[in-house]
């Protein structure tokens, strides 16, 4: 089992903090929508005004990091540091906001997530249309990787990017990451652990188990970028991961081509990185389309 540690993360502290009310007397859960290695997922709803919220609870057992937040006496998982971390800077429309947290005995915490209307995660999205129009996953590639410039100019790395993480606003077709489970304070430095998917991860952690933050998410994405055009994912198995060569099932441009192949370059110093994927020529290519997209999906499949 990986070595459980605490880090202490530097936020400003408000003064005159109020005592908040207990979890009972501000929130409802209701059925589970969904598990995974860090958490449950229930629906629920704010008493207050009837808002409906996600409700994700961990069990202080499976918390791996944990970070310490000015004002509170006792340490919390590292997951609800880094979402306090980047709704301090303001947060950002791509990024899941945690509306609160709670530690509540038997049950260990629980995160108040937002949860928006007409949602569906990336996968199921892509499961029941198929492989999606060029033009299509490009407004939500271009969505993700801002987000993304965001998350790691305020310190956080995600290290878990994969189409289960992103939901889409299936009105507006607008996305956001979820799930900071994995995720880490950003450094400079040699990663050598990863709680991510085996699937995504990049052929320098398979062979050496050892990574850096910017090569891993840009690795990611091109694994991604892959599932959006062809519906599926390029890799299943570790000697398909080192071979770093996608096999192209579906019609796809060459300049998409050309950017995920440099994506999923098998060494992390020749991939590109965030700013360089964003001034890619098939990333250019779309601005003037954007209203084609939103009818790129059937009202009907909605």
């Amino acid at each position: 089992m990986l070595e459980k540690r605490s880090v202490d993360l530097h936020v400003e502290e408000k003064e005159g903090k109020p005592v908040k009310e207990p979890f009972s007397k501000q929130y409802r859960c209701g059925p589970l929508l969904g598990s995974g290695g860090f958490g449950s997922v229930f629906s629920g709803h704010r008493l207050s005004d009837g808002l409906q919220v996600a409700i994700k609870q961990i069990s202080r057992d499976s918390v791996q990091q944990w970070a310490r937040l000015p004002g509170e006496l006792s340490p919390v998982p590292m997951e609800i540091a880094l979402l306090h971390r980047l709704s301090e800077v303001g947060g950002n429309g791509g990024v899941i906001q945690m509306l609160d947290w709670f530690e509540v005995e038997g049950r260990g915490f629980l995160l108040v997530m937002e949860r928006p209307p007409q949602c569906q995660d990336l996968f199921d999205f892509i499961t029941e249309r198929g492989a999606l129009p060029e033009r299509l996953a490009l407004r939500f590639f271009r969505q993700m990787v801002e987000t993304l410039q965001f998350v790691h100019l305020h310190g956080v790395v995600h290290r878990d990017i994969k189409d289960e993480n992103i939901v889409v606003d299936t009105r507006s077709l607008e996305v956001k990451i979820i799930d900071f489970g994995s995720g880490a304070l950003l450094k400079d430095a040699a990663y050598d652990e990863f709680e991510g998917t085996r699937v995504y991860s990049p052929p320098e952690w398979v062979q050496a188990r050892t990574y850096h933050a910017i090569p891993l998410t840009v690795w990611s994405l091109g694994v991604l970028l892959f599932d959006m055009v062809c519906g599926d994912i390029p890799f299943e198995r570790d000697q398909e991961i080192i071979g770093a060569t996608p096999f192209f099932t579906h019609r796809v441009s060459k300049e998409c081509q050309a950017l995920i192949r440099w994506c999923l370059s098998f060494r992390p110093e020749d991939r590109p990185s965030l700013e360089e994927i964003l001034s890619h020529p098939w990333m250019e290519g779309g601005e003037e389309e954007e209203e084609e997209e939103c009818s790129s999906v059937p009202s009907s499949s909605l």
